[in-house]
């Protein structure tokens, strides 16, 4: 089984709170929290307040899983730790001390994440796994919802599995990007642990049935 982390991204704004609510009575273990700033990404989002507000719509009932798409990310720690993040993850093109930045993130009691954009070579993270407690890797080009998935990103998961496999580590793997139920098997195949969906939750007419058919594939 996959863990299904809904992005808020697709969900209503105007009733937040519900839409958290409600996915997490139906079934979603994290809430998944996309932190744009429109100069790492070409769009624009939210920060701190949106995440305390999703913190406290959650109520310790899933992780609030954090994804800063922003520069210079480590200047804002402080603040997402105190807004109630649970996971925070950066981007590796954006982060050029990132082992000082995933010792920071969990100096602050934060799981740590860094993130590998599309047509970014995973040879860029090997070397901190270690230090990290997830591995997002994006399966479109981050900055907007609703994208369809990239199929040449499955052996890149394939072979950040075998690195956490063959040195015993408990880092997951998380995919972000155009996932749903016609490719989650394939995903989590390929050797994904935590599916981010956006669109094909909070967009379904049952969102109950979207999550476990989403989260039902195992390896």
């Amino acid at each position: 089984m996959a863990l299904v982390a809904p992005s808020i991204l697709s969900a209503d704004f105007g009733n937040l709170a519900r839409d958290v609510d409600e996915v997490i009575v139906k079934g979603a273990p994290w809430i998944h929290v996309d932190v744009m700033d429109g100069r790492f990404v070409p769009n624009l989002t939210i920060g701190p307040p949106v995440v305390k507000a999703v913190s406290k719509a959650v109520a310790g009932r899933a992780v609030v899983d954090v994804h800063l798409m922003i520069v210079e990310p480590t200047k804002y720690l402080d603040d997402f730790a105190a807004a109630g993040a649970q996971v925070l993850t950066v981007h590796v093109e954006a982060e050029p001390h990132l082992h000082r930045a995933m010792q920071a993130i969990r100096g602050l009691g934060m799981k740590s994440g860094v993130s590998l954009n599309p047509h970014t070579p995973p040879e860029m993270i090997e070397w901190v796994l270690e230090q990290t407690d997830l591995v997002l890797i994006m399966s479109v080009n981050p900055g907007f919802g609703g994208q369809r998935f990239i199929e040449q990103v499955l052996p890149k998961i394939e072979r950040v599995r075998r690195w956490i496999d063959q040195r015993g580590l408990a880092t997951l793997i998380e995919v972000d990007g155009g996932v749903g139920v016609d490719n989650a098997a394939r995903v989590v195949a390929a050797g994904a642990d935590v599916l981010v969906a956006g669109s094909a939750v909070f967009g379904a007419a049952d969102r109950a049935a979207a999550i476990r058919a989403i989260g039902a594939p195992t390896r």
